[in-house]
């Protein structure tokens, strides 16, 4: 079985930093390949960043990259998202998914679009201002 299950999400003045944790099942965790979402109201879940489970290759969003760092503890089979350098468009409900075929990820390319996973966490809200 598959359970994801995020944390971390609160408000934070702009400019401000937050962690976000998703404690996975053991199943996501091995099998599949895991990435990080968000979503405003009216809007696309938008992909935010991505961690392969073997090499720990990192992807990010154009709107993230160079101030959210993906990780990954495999002990604790959780994901993290350090996001600092925080915007208020960076307002919104952030989800962790697995895609558990690895599918979203073909070669060097991450397709971070919902369509390529199959499992999702509840959410937690990020609110920054």
């Amino acid at each position: 079985h598959v359970q994801l299950v995020e944390s971390g999400g609160g408000s934070v003045q702009v400019g401000g930093s937050l962690r976000l944790s998703c404690a996975t099942s053991g199943a996501a965790w091995t099998s599949g390949c895991l990435g990080w979402f968000r979503q405003v109201e009216g809007k696309d879940r938008e992909g935010v960043a991505a961690i392969t489970p073997g090499r720990g290759r990192r992807y990010y969003g154009d709107s993230v990259k160079g101030r959210f760092t993906v990780s990954k503890d495999n002990a604790k089979y959780t994901l993290y998202l350090q996001m600092n350098t925080l915007k208020s468009e960076d307002s919104a409900m952030y989800y962790c998914a697995a895609d558990l075929g690895c599918r979203s990820h073909s070669g060097p390319t991450w397709h971070g679009t919902m369509q390529y996973y199959n499992y999702w966490g509840q959410g937690t809200q990020v609110t920054v201002s």
